[in-house]
């Protein structure tokens, strides 16, 4: 969450209390939520979730960078924030919420299986999660701002969500067989 909330800074340049408000709500509270649904679904899907909940993480995050790679050659005139797609705003957040939050689905689940509450430390991981995305953001519109960023902003953050996505993937053993 710390990572896409930074790119959305660099993306945004100049970040308004709105924007902040709205990721780190967003991911903040996704991050809180996931692991009590999690834990409430328990034993019933957990073996089912756990064979592609990465996959699912990745496809948001690539989808997402894809998009701001293919927007940041569209745009040739994006010097204006006016014209880069907000990622605070509409589908884009919620599908980032949730490719940020999915790993916490499996907290949840690990918790149900240690018979440990869940509520103490969602309620911590959301409170963090939103801090994090707050300070993220406001780092990520100083990156953007700076000279050498300038123009290609929207096209890094996109290559940084393309790169999450594939290291979630190999987090997950996926290229195991290409890089031993």
């Amino acid at each position: 969450a710390f990572a896409v909330a930074l790119t959305s800074g660099i993306v945004l340049k100049k970040v308004s209390f709105r924007q902040t408000f709205r990721l780190a709500w967003h991911f903040g509270f996704f991050q809180f939520a996931m692991p009590v649904l999690g834990w409430f679904l328990g034993l019933s899907i957990y073996a089912w979730m756990e064979d592609f909940d990465h996959w699912i993480a990745c496809i948001f995050l690539m989808f997402v960078g894809l998009k701001m790679l293919k927007e940041s050659f569209d745009n040739k005139e994006a010097e204006s924030s006016a014209l880069i797609q907000d990622p605070s705003q509409g589908m884009t957040m919620v599908m980032l919420s949730v490719a940020t939050s999915i790993d916490a689905f499996a907290v949840g689940l690990s918790f149900c299986f240690l018979n440990i509450s869940i509520w103490f430390p969602a309620i911590i991981i959301g409170i963090t999660t939103c801090t994090l995305t707050a300070i993220a953001m406001h780092i990520g519109a100083w990156v953007g701002n700076q000279s050498k960023l300038g123009h290609y902003a929207e096209a890094i953050g996109g290559m940084i969500l393309i790169g999450i996505g594939l290291n979630i993937l190999r987090e997950h053993g996926v290229f195991a067989w290409i890089l031993p």
